[in-house]
């Protein structure tokens, strides 16, 4: 059963591109794909047009199968009272950059759960695989997709998200390590996370489910694939390793903070988005120090005051209020065109394997 899936998919290197939104680009998924992995588009920051428009380039660069990735968060809850206290949190640093704050938020972000328009362009089109992360869309869409012939996967940070994949019929699990860069993927923001790294929970889950594993979070290289397969993984899903590539969206302060010191010293930030996600430190998860017991707004309307803020920062030459979403071992990261770094990966894979 866990090798079905790499079959079904067609892969020659057990890899998936992490379809990191904002990042991943339908160039940076064909070249992967064409290359024998799984390349990712993720499309939780855009709606069913854009989505559409993504998934169409990137059927065209492609005869492979990849993956689209969507947001199932829950519905935010706007909270007036508590906003123009984040905002105003936020004033002295617009102040910095001689700007004022937005007179108030939105929710950029529609969930999945709550946008019949992407459903409907995904039954039309029917990619060949789409993941979930943050949760699960009702079994309806679930039995609707499948019966497209659409391959499922979604995120799980615990045991206990694996089991309700499993139990939604899904086809595969994303173990999303502690280490891993961007967003969390865990289905409750406010429910205890116990912060499993990637090495303990894909073992766990390949264990105690019954689904194909596939490891995510920290892996940047052909021995870190080995090692996951040998934890039980079929697969390994890598996304810092690839924002170097001259295909993905990061922009030149991006790829330079990827290589600077802040790359050592990755945390976990809810400030920026209002979910808790991995970034490279800088300006804006500095800000940590100064926020005291203030909460963000929900996911995505403390986005709206980051996205904000970043644009007034770099409009003056400060970089480092962007969301440079990057996992623990970003220090690994290799700058090369994406099809030569998937085939420096399965070399180094093909290594490791060989002296198993």
């Amino acid at each position: 059963m866990p090798t079905s899936v790499i079959d079904r998919l067609g892969l020659s290197v057990p890899l998936v591109q992490a379809p990191m939104a904002g990042v991943s680009t339908p160039a940076l998924a064909a070249a992967v794909s064409n290359e024998g992995g799984l390349g990712s588009i993720g499309v939780g920051a855009t709606d069913a047009i854009g989505a559409r428009g993504m998934i169409e380039e990137t059927r065209a660069r492609t005869g492979r199968a990849f993956n689209v990735n969507l947001f199932v968060h829950g519905t935010a809850n706007a909270d007036p009272v508590g906003e123009a206290a984040w905002l105003d949190w936020l004033a002295p640093v617009f102040a910095e950059f001689d700007a004022k704050p937005p007179m108030a938020l939105r929710t950029i972000y529609k969930s999945f759960a709550d946008d019949a328009d992407m459903l409907t362009m995904l039954l039309e089109l029917a990619p060949p695989v789409i993941s979930f992360h943050f949760g699960l869309p009702s079994i309806e869409v679930i039995t609707a997709l499948r019966e497209r012939g659409v391959v499922m996967m979604a995120t799980a940070t615990s045991l206990h998200e694996a089991r309700a994949i499993e139990a939604a019929g899904i086809d595969a699990i994303v173990a999303q390590g502690i280490e891993a860069g961007g967003h969390r993927g865990v289905f409750d923001p406010a429910a205890p996370d116990d912060a499993l790294g990637t090495v303990a929970l894909t073992r766990l889950l390949v264990l105690k489910t019954r689904l194909p594993v596939i490891a995510a979070g920290g892996i940047m290289d052909g021995a870190g694939i080995a090692s996951a397969l040998n934890l039980g993984a079929v697969a390994a899903q890598l996304g810092t390793a690839f924002i170097a590539c001259p295909e993905s969206a990061a922009d030149d302060a991006y790829r330079a903070a990827l290589t600077g010191p802040g790359a050592y010293h990755t945390t976990l930030t809810s400030l920026i988005s209002g979910r808790s996600a991995r970034a490279l430190a800088n300006r804006f998860t500095g800000l940590t120090a100064t926020v005291g017991d203030l909460r963000p707004p929900d996911y995505p309307i403390a986005y709206d005051a980051g996205k904000a803020l970043h644009v007034v920062a770099k409009a003056k030459g400060e970089h480092g209020f962007g969301a440079q979403w990057a996992g623990q071992s970003a220090p690994l990261a290799r700058a090369m065109p994406a099809a030569e770094l998937v085939q420096a990966l399965r070399a180094e894979w093909e290594s490791c394997r060989g002296t198993q």
